[in-house]
């Protein structure tokens, strides 16, 4: 008789934290495809990108009951801090699988470089571990997870039978519509776009200045291919995501100047 095949691990993590109703949608959408084991900030940590903890103490502290019988660890570091504690402490080897998410918000174009959510994926795949970040257009802390749990189950199951790219990474964005009305899934590239930021000055009530963050979201970017049109006409947007910066293109013509030999 064959031996019974091993369930796949499946490492589960965020940026909005371990009390979030993104993650907790997350887990209930996979946790029939393996062993799911979570470990996630303790706190929100959003917009912390590819940051590490490297000045002061990391905590890592089980949690029970959280998410049912599922092993789950929260951290007081950043979401790459809970990607390496994962592996080195608590699974003492790479899961088959890291998904992050889901994220309260968008994770499309370019902030796929300012997202926890995404920094945390990356960081799994730099380590050779497949990777999906996944966001839902809704920042609500009431948000309709019903029509994301669907794509993150297909999408993540997928992956761990089909897939054969050790370092895939993927950025999964949903768009803020009931299931009925996604019209399905576009692969896309990221869309040429950014935030126009403004920072508004206050005054604290000892009278002194403190500015606050905002800005507009502009899209330069007209083609019919990317992850802002897909998500504006109702498709959910897979942009596969590499962690290599290299300018190919321009690398080329800087080889082709004289003045740099």
């Amino acid at each position: 008789m064959p031996a019974k095949q091993q369930q796949p691990v499946i490492l589960i993590t965020n940026d909005d934290g371990i009390t979030a109703p993104g993650i907790k949608n997350l887990v209930e959408a996979v946790k029939g495809l393996g062993k799911v084991v979570v470990v996630a900030p303790d706190k929100p940590q959003s917009g912390m990108g590819h940051a590490i903890t490297i000045g002061t103490p990391l905590r890592l502290n089980k949690v029970e009951n959280m998410f049912g019988e599922v092993e789950a660890w929260q951290t007081s570091g950043t979401p790459v801090d809970c990607v390496k504690l994962a592996v080195d402490k608590v699974l003492h080897r790479k899961p088959d699988l890291c998904l992050s998410g889901i994220n309260h918000g968008a994770n499309h174009s370019i902030n796929v470089l300012y997202s926890g959510t995404m920094s945390a994926a990356m960081e799994a795949a730099i380590e050779s571990i497949p990777s999906i970040g996944f966001s839902l257009l809704d920042y609500s802390f009431e948000a309709d997870f019903s029509a994301a749990r669907e794509y993150v189950f297909n999408i993540a199951k997928w992956v761990l039978n089909n897939n054969k790219e050790k370092r895939l990474l993927l950025n999964v964005n949903i768009p803020q519509l009931p299931a009925a009305k996604i019209k399905g899934v576009k692969v896309c590239r990221q869309a040429d776009a950014k935030y126009k930021e403004d920072f508004n000055e206050r005054k604290d009530p000892h009278g002194k200045n403190y500015y606050w963050l905002t800005g507009e979201f502009l899209n330069f970017d007209k083609g019919k291919d990317t992850d802002v049109w897909a998500l504006k006409n109702g498709y959910v947007s897979v942009v596969p995501v590499q962690f290599d910066l290299t300018n190919y293109t321009l690398k080329k013509q800087l080889e082709k100047n004289k003045f740099l030999k």
